[in-house]
This record gives structure tokens, sequence and C-alpha cells, in this order.
């Protein structure tokens, strides 16, 4: 035998030893993730999303599939293509994948679907949502306490009613601590381009800065990697989301918001459960990150009237409106 065909037996063999050990995870239903617009390296939402699948392969041993979604058309192609590999569950992580979910569950009934962050009414779909304006409540009050000028600020990604969501929790959490505080607030963009534009991001935080904003929080994906190294430049404080992003900048992030999307896909990819869950303060679905990284910026006053608080919205003491909800933010 050759050199070249034994080289090329032993490929085939790995191909047919690689054939059968999918064939097996298969069996077991192997899960699928499909990641949104900017990336499973987002530092946020979708990195999330990532490190809940990656929690999981860690601990049962088996794969899962994935996809990175970098055009809309993208979103239904992909669920589609692994619900016809046999892939169960497969989660859609973002609002935008809801429609696309509906379709492919529609088509594939005996397969497991679950969506994060938009509902789909359909027996073989979970919804998974969370309670945005609670966690960000918090992280607006910390912005109040922790200014110096009464200026806070707020850089969302794409204008959409999630987004808006986040907006109107903070504003309600900082006028909580301040009344007369000013909340200056800027999109990135209308497209799903908003959601990784870092160099946006800085800018329209730089914008908020000279104004005097000296706290700014960025509900922006990827695009908020920009709003936190403006904010380091420019020696102000900035406010993390999704992930926990205090490490990012260490002196520079006040807190994160943080929005238990791994939680989420862990939990999906171990069975889903059909209908809806809304995860808030109470479900330990959102909150705000205290670590080693901004223990210096969050004195202990602060910590107790957060937490106070935090305990109130939780006992249905404080009601936080939800803007998607009531469509208004006073």
């Amino acid at each position: 035998m050759s050199h070249r065909s034994s080289h090329s037996s032993k490929a085939v063999l790995a191909a047919l030893v690689t054939a059968f050990a999918v064939t097996g995870a298969w069996a077991q239903k192997q899960p699928a993730v499909i990641y949104d617009m900017g990336g499973k390296f987002d530092k946020s939402f979708n990195q999330a999303a990532f490190d809940g699948a990656e929690r999981w392969k860690k601990e049962t041993g088996r794969a899962y599939l994935e996809f990175e979604i970098s055009n809309p058309t993208q979103r239904e192609q992909a669920k589609r293509r692994m619900a016809e590999r046999g892939a169960d569950p497969i989660v859609g992580v973002g609002f935008a994948q809801g429609s696309s979910t509906e379709k492919v569950a529609r088509d594939f009934p005996k397969l497991g679907f679950a969506i994060i962050d938009s509902v789909v009414n359909l027996p073989n779909v979970q919804s998974i949502v969370f309670k945005e304006h609670e966690g960000s409540f918090l992280v607006g009050m910390l912005a109040a306490l922790a200014s110096k000028t009464g200026k806070v600020g707020f850089v969302g990604g794409m204008d959409v009613p999630l987004i808006r969501k986040f907006q109107c929790g903070y504003e309600q959490g900082a006028k909580f601590v301040n009344p007369a505080v000013q909340v200056t607030a800027n999109m990135t963009g209308t497209t799903p381009a908003a959601w990784n534009d870092p160099a946006r991001g800085a800018e329209l935080a730089k914008a908020q800065f000279a104004a005097g904003v000296d706290v700014v929080f960025a509900a922006a994906g990827g695009t908020g990697v920009g709003v936190y190294q403006a904010a380091k430049d420019a020696a102000r404080l900035a406010i993390g989301v999704d992930s926990n992003q205090n490490h990012l900048h260490p002196g520079t992030m006040l807190t994160s918001m943080v929005k238990r999307v791994d939680v989420a896909v862990y939990n999906a990819f171990k069975g889903v459960k059909p209908g809806v869950s809304a995860l808030g303060l109470a479900e330990g679905g959102v909150d705000y990150a205290l670590d080693e990284h901004n223990a210096k910026l969050v004195s202990a006053d602060m910590k107790k009237k957060v937490d106070a608080a935090k305990a109130d919205i939780i006992a249905g003491k404080i009601k936080v409106i939800d803007y998607m909800a009531a469509n208004a933010c006073k």
C-alpha cells in the first residue's frame, strides 16, 4: 500500500468514526443554538447564550450544533437545516428569530424549539422572556447614586420596543433615587447593524459626556464595547448589559445589568417546557452584578439602597413599568 493510499484510508476511517459518533449524538437528541446578529463573541447577549450551551456541553460531555447569523434570511434556513438533521431542541437567540421559529416549529411538530425574547404560541415551543425593566431599574438607581453631575446616559442598540424597555426601567430607577436627574438617551440605529457598531457607540457616549453625563448604560450588544472604551478614555462610569461585563474595564464599569440568557439556553438544552417563561428578579433571571471588579465603586450604602428596592420589587411594593406592556414611560 502506498503512503498516499494509507493516508486516504485513515481519512475515510476517521470520517466513518466521526459519522458514527455524530449519529450516536443525534440518537441522544443533539440540541442546537442559533445566535443572532453580532455573533457569539459579542461579550454580551449572544455570548451569554454561548456560555449556557458550553456549560451544558461540559456537564454532559455531548456536542451541540450552532450557527451564527450574518444576514436575516439565514434565521429560517439555519433552523430548517438543523430540524432536517434531527436537532432537538433548537434554540433561537433574540426577538428577531420569533417568526422563523414559528414557521419551522409548525413544520416539525415532533421537535422541541425554544425562543429567547419573543413569544411563539405553539405546543412544541418554549418562549423565554425576561423582565429587563426590573434589572434596569436597579442599575438606574446605581447610576443616579454614583453620578456627581445629576446627568446619566443610555445608549441603546437597535431602536426596538425591547430596548425601550431597558431604557424605561433605567429611567425609573434613576428618578427613584433622584427625581431631578436628567437622562439622555440615544439609539445606535434602526437596523440589525446597530448591535455591532462600537465606533458609533463610542461617538454617542462621547457626545453625552460632553453634555455633562458621567454614567452611561449601554444596552446595545457588541456596540457597547465602544461605549465602555469611551467611558474609560473620558474617566467616566459605564454600565454593562446581559453578561457580567465588569471585568472589561475594572474601575470604569460601575456594574452590569445581568440577563441570564446563559441559564435559559442551558435549561432549554436539558428539555423545553412549552409555554411562556418570564424571568425577573424573583426568578433570578435579571440582576445587577457585584464582584471584585466593581466592589470599590459600589459603596455599602449604595448596595443597601439597591438591595432594599430589589426586595420591594420582588414583594410587589415597587411597581416597575414595563414599556412593552404599557407602551409608556413616565
